[in-house]
């Protein structure tokens, strides 16, 4: 092989690198190894169901971090189309349950919750601020209440329980490791798409209406359209992670729509960092650890308080959440001198 060859290797090496980022690279690598290393609890009670919830606040982190749209329904999302699995699924409670194949019943689900997400989105962006925070809140109450009370679709207050998670290819994925690699999976594939889109002419014209809707409105772009398809695409997202929420627990209930749950996706989103596609994921990570173990520590009373006060030291201290905080350090760790060594 020739010098000039080698050379040009190198070099689209060292492109490929630079695109994806070492920081990338070690992190992959990293939740490949994990379960090598972790046992079946941090498995899946930590590591899959962080990713669950790092999937919902990532469909907030895209209305929120490049479209400025701040929603508290995505758990609503989430929450139909865990509800979807069960309705036209199976369950062991002998209601409903049409006994739709996997591979119909996920796509169907998804799809409505993008639209359910949609919908909302047509109502919501004609607002701004506050009173979109207002009233995507007031329709996850909405519907948190009507899930409660209807018993002819939704099973009232119990609900559906006894639901499967499929099997295919030979796999049980409900097992602690294949599910752990599908949540992985799905996760890399909605955060990959979601950085794709950020540089894409949708995302970049999204975020200059974040920035500037009025101008961009003048230039003859339709900021509304750009709105509501960027909830279409979160509902896609929030979809994802409701199917993965009700194969984790086997079942749904409006306890998994409750307006508790919509505020701990904006919690999971502000501490991880809501400009930022990974921030969800940190954010969720920190949260899941916190639920896990503070609980023993401070009690069921004390749990919300201490979530609030964490909350508000990370905003007081880094507005970006807990990745803004590191970027911020970084510069600093790096100019520290080193030490000269002793001999």
């Amino acid at each position: 092989m020739s010098l000039v060859t080698v050379t040009r290797t190198q070099a689209g090496t060292s492109g490929i690198l630079d695109r994806i980022g070492i920081g990338h690279i070690a992190l992959a690598a990293a939740l490949l190894v994990y379960p090598a290393v972790a046992s079946e609890f941090f498995l899946v009670q930590i590591g899959a169901y962080s990713l669950i919830w790092g999937l919902i606040a990532l469909s907030l982190m895209l209305l929120g971090g490049y479209g400025g749209m701040v929603s508290l329904s995505q758990i609503t999302c989430a929450g139909i189309a865990a509800y979807i699995v069960a309705i036209f699924g199976t369950n062991s409670m002998n209601i409903h349950g049409f006994g739709w194949p996997w591979w119909v019943l996920v796509p169907f689900a998804v799809l409505i919750s993008g639209l359910v997400s949609a919908a909302i989105g047509a109502i919501s962006v004609r607002t701004e601020g506050i009173y979109t925070i207002m009233i995507t809140l007031a329709i996850a109450t909405a519907f948190f209440y009507f899930a409660q009370q209807n018993y002819v679709l939704f099973n009232g207050h119990s609900g559906y329980a006894g639901i499967p998670t499929p099997q295919f290819w030979g796999v049980h994925w409900r097992d602690p490791l294949p599910f752990y690699y599908l949540c992985l999976g799905v996760s890399v594939v909605a955060y990959v798409a979601v950085l794709y889109a950020a540089k894409s002419t949708f995302g970049l014209a999204l975020q200059a209406i974040r920035d500037n809707p009025r101008r961009m409105r003048a230039i003859g772009y339709d900021v509304t359209a750009h709105k509501v398809l960027a909830y279409f695409y979160a509902g896609l997202i929030a979809g994802l992670a409701g199917v993965l929420l009700v194969w984790f627990n086997g079942r749904v209930s409006p306890g998994t729509v409750d307006v508790s749950q919509a505020i701990d996706v904006l919690v999971i989103a502000v501490i991880g960092g809501l400009l930022h596609p990974i921030g969800p994921f940190i954010g969720a990570v920190f949260v899941v650890l916190i639920q896990t173990f503070a609980i023993d520590i401070v009690g069921a009373e004390r749990y919300n308080t201490l979530i609030g006060l964490v909350f508000l030291t990370i905003v007081f201290v880094s507005p970006d959440g807990i990745l803004g905080l590191w970027q911020r350090l970084k510069p600093h760790l790096a100019q520290a001198p080193l030490r000269p060594s002793r001999r």
